[in-house]
């Protein structure tokens, strides 16, 4: 074999080697950092209108619509029709009166179709169009105290009712309102969708979310409560050699904490450029009623205590979220 073919291929064995080294490298150092990835998530609900007691308009004898006794809406004479035929001054006289009740009903009733359209269309509607609403909160993580509410939160909440997902709604944006001094990122949008493809979209934020996570820790999710003990910390070495607990409040250390909701109505969440952006949007999540509420859930990130996210991190996953 000659020198020039011999040379050529420890060339090429030097290159798979690199090649191989530098991917050892890369794939190694990903492990170690979703090996500190842990995630909380609580919420529930579903996609299905709740049942409304309504009585459907149905129609009179002369054409006119009726809901609950009164006169609501639709063409002919309806209830003028019965006015007396005394006292008119006879046929022409009465044809005269009828035709113009027949205006004035048409008129009354193209008022009330314009006004009133948006609310019978509810009503009759079963795919109506709903709001799909994500607020992000990058906190510094100064604020562990925050991320013990959400497990105390999360270890007790009724997932399973309307009014016990509203509390889990307004109880954290409760406790991200009371310390907007650990507020560092921030980001929000909502859209609106019809009730049949909206379900898609609240699993897509979720998911995506969740995809962040090595392990979900703690879940309480439509009732149903699952709790790891992933409590661990991460050792380093002190200046003597010895091994100590890393401090989580180490400078450019971060929790995330994610909202997602699904609201009937509209809600028209604010672009967060400032705290005082994310702090409306926060408002205007935990102020949903149960009414309207279909879904909730909530995600954090890291969930264990000795997990953390750095500015890498933040970059990496949360490209969305501003510097506020």
């Amino acid at each position: 074999m000659s020198k020039k073919l011999l040379s050529k291929i420890k060339g090429i064995l030097k290159s798979f080697f690199v090649i191989g080294l530098v991917l050892t490298l890369v794939f190694s150092q990903a492990d170690a950092a979703m090996a500190a990835r842990s995630g909380g998530r609580m919420g529930g609900g579903s996609f299905r209108m709740p049942s409304r007691s309504y009585t459907s308009p149905t129609r009179g004898p002369g054409g006119g619509y009726y809901r609950g006794g009164g006169y609501y809406r639709g063409g002919g004479f309806g209830f003028p029709f019965l006015i007396p035929f005394f006292g008119f001054g006879g046929f022409g006289s009465l044809f005269t009166i009828l035709i113009f009740i027949a205006i004035a009903n048409f008129l009354v009733s193209s008022f009330r179709r314009a006004t009133e359209g948006d609310e019978f269309e509810n009503y009759n509607n079963d795919n109506p169009t709903v709001s799909v609403g994500r607020v992000q909160v990058g906190l510094l993580a100064e604020a562990r105290s925050l991320q013990t509410d959400l497990d105390r939160i999360a270890e007790n909440a009724d997932t399973g009712s309307a009014a016990g997902r509203v509390q889990v709604l307004q109880e954290t944006t409760l406790s991200l309102l009371r310390h907007p001094e650990y507020w560092s990122y921030g980001a929000a949008n909502s859209e609106q969708a019809r009730l049949d493809s909206a379900e898609a979209k609240f699993n897509q934020y979720a998911l995506t979310e969740r995809s962040k996570f090595s392990e979900e820790t703690l879940s309480n999710y439509n009732n149903q409560l699952i709790s790891k003990d992933a409590q661990t910390s991460l050792p380093v070495s002190d200046t003597n050699g010895e091994l100590v607990t890393q401090q989580p409040e180490a400078p450019g250390e971060y929790i995330v904490v994610t909202l997602i909701v699904g609201t009937q109505g509209k809600l028209i969440l604010p672009t967060i450029n400032s705290t005082e952006d994310l702090r409306r949007a926060l408002s205007q999540m935990g102020s949903i009623s149960s009414e309207q509420l279909l879904a909730v859930e909530v995600l954090w990130t890291p969930q264990a205590s000795g997990d953390t996210l750095n500015s890498d991190d933040m970059i990496a996953e949360y490209p969305d979220v501003k510097l506020i």
